[in-house]
């Protein structure tokens, strides 16, 4: 019986995903504490936007400008870790203004994101030269990366 008794402990203890510790402070009343262990730390790498490009062009089938926004994401957890990726276009000529924002899907290619948009959908003057890119893209702990360039215009 007392192999049985010890075989069970070992076994409960081998299960059992915290510490307990009892203490006797007179034989009446026994205190358990029970302590969990906390998880491990989580190591999260932030995405890195290794080159981007963004642009206005002429389209003769839609007759309308088409803006692109591209953009080369990697993340060192794996480029899958990367969740949304957004262009920002911003007005430096009135004091860094933010215009618009547009959404980056992605491509076959885990590394790449691209969107464009008809001109006529957006604010965007296909003729002013004084339009900024933020391409900022986000992982799954919001953790992100950005690189700002100068759109590409008549």
């Amino acid at each position: 019986m007392n192999k049985l008794i010890a075989l069970a402990g070992v076994a409960i203890f081998g299960l059992s995903g915290c510490v307990v510790y009892a203490d006797d402070y007179d034989h009446d009343h026994d205190v358990v504490v029970v302590q969990d262990t906390p998880p491990p730390p989580v190591l999260n790498y932030s995405p890195v936007v290794l080159s981007a490009d963004a642009g206005v062009y002429w389209d003769d089938y839609y007759y309308d400008d088409i803006w692109y926004f591209e953009a080369e994401v990697d993340d060192a957890d794996s480029p899958y870790d990367v969740v949304s990726v957004w262009a920002d276009v911003y007005d430096e000529y009135r004091g860094g203004v933010l215009l618009e924002s547009f959404e980056l899907y992605p491509t076959d290619d885990p590394f790449i994101w691209y969107s464009d948009w008809l001109g006529s959908t957006t604010y965007l003057d296909p003729f002013y030269s004084g339009y900024t890119v933020d391409i900022v893209a986000y992982d799954t702990f919001d953790d992100f990366d950005y690189l700002t360039l100068w759109a590409a215009t008549y």
